[in-house]
């Protein structure tokens, strides 16, 4: 049933593609139906007996030329009824019986009125209803009621009636189908209306906590520089109110952003990617800071642009984390290694002590209120280039990031969560 099902749908594409083959068809077993009709003699009471007559060559010829014209019916409609009308009405009055010339004459009827309006309908089929049953009822041999003349004005009207359905059928399914694309399309421009006011509210969120916080630490930032040598009490309450505010404003944009990382929608970058080009600076924002960072690299150059980036991102969150939770004894060691065709990088640090932190280095209790997205945004950037990254605690203390990449970036399957995104994890 699949099979005929999935044949039927290819011939009908294929007709829809070549309309002037389907018509030729049609004409030609419209031709085969009339030829068939001509030997057949009406029998009242048992009815049509085959073979008792022949049709004339008149009649064949009418046969052929009203089946001929039926293959240009698509074009002009109005044109081949006329031909086809005028030749059945000739047969009824040349021929007696006359030969069935009037099929012709029923198709082109049912063309015109599935391709022209109701009006047109009404007008062109009653006259060629009232046409063809005159010229039946006059010429013909039986009495006008004649069951002949009632087939003809019965088909001619039955055509009519069919292609005005038709007709109609294919006007209401074309208006629904331009009702739903209409749909569509103010669903869409009512989804970028939405996205466009959230991202307008998103952003004026994220200048009123920075604009509020970053204020709020320039003030208390510019007192304790003011009394950091006469009154140091001062001075560090200050400093505490600093810490506070950027804390706050920290969570406020963690908040946000991760609004913004649900939306999947990344802004393009406007500034050149950086990459281990201008490693040197990154490390030294960290060594500036109080972090210790020693580097092992074998190549900073000629890796492939996506790759790069990749090892200076993983590096880059790699450092803040080990700034954040390691405490004022970390140290760090970045190695950056090119193994055959992949590229291998490696994040250590000590595992100092600090407030999150206990004994031997493993990552304490977290906060209540969540971590970032570091280990997450990682793993995306490694898995996006069909590589792999392992981030777990070390043992006897600290923390390690190692990663894998190719050379030859490729979509990589996701990966399932390792132990540092589940538990114990940094971001």
């Amino acid at each position: 049933m699949t099979t005929l099902g999935t044949g039927l749908v290819r011939s009908r594409r294929w007709l829809r593609r070549h309309p002037l083959a389907f018509d030729g068809a049609l004409a030609a077993a419209v031709l085969l139906c009339m030829l068939c009709a001509s030997f057949a003699e009406p029998n009242q009471g048992h009815g049509p007996t085959f073979g008792v007559r022949a049709p004339a060559a008149s009649g064949v010829l009418l046969m052929v030329l009203g089946a001929a014209a039926l293959v240009h019916r698509r074009r002009r409609p109005m044109a081949v009824l006329a031909v086809t009308g005028l030749l059945a009405a000739a047969e009824f009055l040349l021929a007696d019986p006359p030969a069935p010339v009037v099929m012709s004459a029923v198709v082109a009827l049912y063309t015109v009125a599935s391709r022209t309006d109701r009006p047109t309908t009404w007008r062109v089929g009653l006259l060629t209803m009232l046409v063809l049953t005159a010229a039946a009822m006059v010429a013909g041999s039986s009495p006008w009621y004649g069951q002949e003349n009632v087939a003809v004005l019965a088909w001619t009207g039955l055509a009519g009636a069919t292609g005005d359905a038709v007709r109609s059928r294919r006007a209401f399914v074309d208006a629904i189908r331009e009702r739903a694309e209409r749909a569509e399309r103010t669903r869409e421009e009512e989804a970028r209306r939405r996205v466009a006011e959230e991202r307008l509210r998103i952003a004026r969120d994220l200048h009123d906590v920075v604009a509020h916080h970053i204020a709020l630490v320039n003030v208390q930032a510019g007192v304790a520089a003011h009394v950091m040598d006469r009154r140091p009490d001062q001075a560090k309450e200050a400093l505490a109110h600093v810490r506070e505010a950027s804390r706050s404003a920290l969570d406020e944009l963690r908040s946000t952003v991760g609004l913004l990382r649900q939306s999947g929608d990344p802004a393009a970058p406007t500034e050149p990617a950086p990459g281990l080009a201008v490693l040197g600076g990154l490390l030294d924002t960290f060594r500036n800071a109080g972090l210790p960072v020693e580097v092992a690299c074998t190549d900073r150059g000629g890796l492939p642009a996506a790759v790069d980036l990749t090892v200076y991102r993983i590096i880059q969150e790699a450092l803040t984390n080990v700034r954040k939770h390691a405490g004022p004894g970390a140290r760090a060691e970045v190695s950056v290694v090119r193994v055959g065709t992949t590229v291998e990088i490696t994040v250590l640090d000590g595992g100092g002590r600090s407030a999150g932190a206990v004994p031997g280095g493993v990552p304490g209790p977290r906060r209540a209120d969540g971590g970032g997205h570091g280990l997450v945004g990682m793993r995306e950037r490694v898995v996006a280039l069909g590589g792999t990254l392992a981030a777990a605690p070390r043992y006897g203390g600290g923390f390690r990031v190692h990663a894998i990449l190719p050379l030859t970036s490729r979509t990589g399957e996701p990966e399932v969560p390792g132990p540092a995104d589940r538990t114990g994890g940094r971001g």
